[in-house]
């Protein structure tokens, strides 16, 4: 018989916050706050309990998924020989897929930055499949799609800061694999509000970002990558 109460929530237009929290993979403060935003279309039932538009949620997703692939279709990246990197080969994670490179996630809302960070990693890591998010909250999303092994997090962000961001990763057990590096415009005593979120994070400070963001990377990668990789990599 079939479970007429999955059915309807399965077709229902509208959704609980915890539901769309599920969906995206993301904290249910996160969707509360992409509402705040009007990134989601939502209202309150007469008993005061949110509802949100699942049409708005696919909406959201999509939008993100188009912007990702045209994100992929513009990248300009050095031919592999262009620089020394780790190259890794076809390999499964802890999620069990079997993925043909290191996933790396940038959240960067710096079109500036981007660009120099996307050039960096063509030019010594031309085998990661490199993702970029503008802001925290989408940065979020991203995260819980795509399980990455190593996110570039920048602190000062839209949405949601850098800061909040790590800290909400670390409460998630999926994401307790990820390497994270952070890299901020700030010098060591601005940093001071967020060093709650940056103990044990390695810091690159943007002017220097050229000189320090590839050997910490370089060093993440093989942090993440099979033994055997590590082998062929430097043989």
């Amino acid at each position: 018989m079939p479970n007429n109460k999955a059915q309807a929530a399965t077709d229902s237009p509208d959704c609980s916050t915890m539901e769309v929290a599920r969906m995206l993979g993301l904290a249910v403060r996160s969707v509360q706050l992409m509402v705040d935003r009007g990134d989601l279309v939502a209202w309150k039932t007469p008993g005061g309990h949110r509802r949100i538009s699942r049409n708005s949620v696919e909406a959201w997703t999509a939008q993100r998924r188009g912007g990702n692939a045209a994100n992929a279709r513009s990248e300009r990246r050095p031919e592999p020989n262009a620089g020394a990197g780790l190259q890794p080969r076809p390999r499964g994670n802890r999620s069990g897929r079997v993925a043909a490179a290191p996933r790396l996630l940038l959240i960067e809302d710096s079109v500036h930055f981007q660009n120099l960070m996307s050039l960096l990693v063509g030019q010594h890591f031309p085998g990661v499949d490199l993702h970029i998010a503008q802001d925290g909250i989408v940065g979020l999303a991203m995260c819980g799609q795509l399980l990455p092994d190593v996110l570039i997090v920048d602190i000062l962000l839209p949405g949601i800061d850098g800061a909040t961001l790590i800290t909400s990763l670390r409460s998630q057990a999926q994401f307790a694999q990820s390497k994270l590096i952070v890299v901020t415009s700030l010098d060591e005593a601005q940093r001071a509000p967020y060093a709650f979120a940056l103990t044990g994070v390695p810091v690159v400070h943007k002017p220097n970002l050229v000189r320090d963001l590839p050997p910490l990377l370089r060093e993440a990668l093989a942090e993440t990558a099979p033994a055997a990789d590590l082998a062929d990599s430097h043989s």
